[in-house]
């Protein structure tokens, strides 16, 4: 068992004014994962990305209220987020295993509008997600790099498109970790997802908002600062073609160059996920000693 975040993205047609609950992406449910109900489970931000105005809904009977819960306004063509901001420190809802959340958006009479949540496990049966906190990424790591991939989004408001994370461009260097710390878009869209055993086979997901690059080419990192945690995923290059990254957008679709910031870290320092390539010592030839001035 081990940690976990998973993006759950859903889509609302014609919503209008009316509250209209999302439909999850393919493969996805709003009901949060069955869990150990000692450990912690984290409501870790929430967003939304509508062509019209319009207002985020999230409810529960295990949260505040079922009437209202956490309401928040959506502004039109712009992917904002809107509870759990990792910008500085910040609050985080506390979550309910097995507990099935009512998401609803409101927006366009004539459009597909879309939303995310980001849900941290502390520790979910099954999983081994690997990640690290932002103390752990100065002290290992070595290089920064670019991993760039082209998604051709679908417009059904699911995840589609997905493509490996050395599609466009394959410079990992073999059998090395490498620390996930965001990514940035050239187009607008709802959510950035990168999936890989590495995460539990779970999704990842960063805003897609060209205009806040500086947010989302350091989401990971920031989340960790934010909550204190180890919220920064890492893959190691012996699973990149199962390492994929994908899109999830409104019925306009589009392309997506998308640009992941990477960085390599020290071989062995980080468990080891499902292929155990990550914990051989002196993989890829990289140096034994690493570290940023703080």
């Amino acid at each position: 068992m081990g940690r976990a975040i998973e993006a759950v993205a859903g889509f609302a047609t014609n919503p209008g004014a009316t509250f209209t609950p999302l439909t999850a992406s393919t493969g996805q449910s709003f009901t949060v994962r069955g869990t150990d109900i000692t450990k912690g489970t984290w409501l870790l931000a929430a967003w939304a990305f509508n062509a019209t105005a319009g207002e985020l809904r999230i409810r529960s009977p295990r949260l505040h209220d079922f009437f209202s819960g956490i309401r928040n306004r959506v502004t039109s063509a712009g992917t904002m987020v809107l509870t759990g901001s990792p910008e500085g420190d910040s609050y985080t809802q506390r979550l309910y295993a097995q507990d099935n959340l009512t998401v609803e958006l409101t927006g366009g009479g004539a459009e597909l509008d879309t939303a995310t949540l980001l849900i941290a496990y502390e520790d979910l049966g099954g999983i081994a997600g690997r990640f690290i906190d932002n103390p752990t990424l100065a002290k290992i790591g070595l290089n920064e790099t670019t991993a760039e991939v082209t998604v051709t989004a679908v417009t059904t408001g699911n995840f589609g498109g997905a493509v490996a994370i050395n599609s466009s461009i394959d410079n990992l260097i073999a059998n090395t970790d490498y620390a996930i710390l965001g990514a940035m878009t050239d187009t607008r869209g709802d959510t950035i997802g990168v999936t890989g055993v590495d995460f539990g086979n779970l999704r990842v997901g960063i805003p897609a908002e060209p205009s806040l690059r500086w947010l989302g080419n350091n989401w990971f990192v920031k989340l960790a600062d934010a909550f204190g945690a180890p919220y920064i995923p890492v893959f190691n290059s012996a699973n990149k073609t199962q390492t994929t990254v994908d899109v999830q957008t409104n019925g306009a679709g589009g392309t997506y160059i998308i640009n992941l910031r990477l960085v390599q870290l020290l071989p062995g320092q980080v468990p080891g996920g499902a292929t155990g390539a990550a914990v051989q010592a002196g993989g890829g030839g990289a140096p034994t000693s690493a570290g940023q001035p703080h």
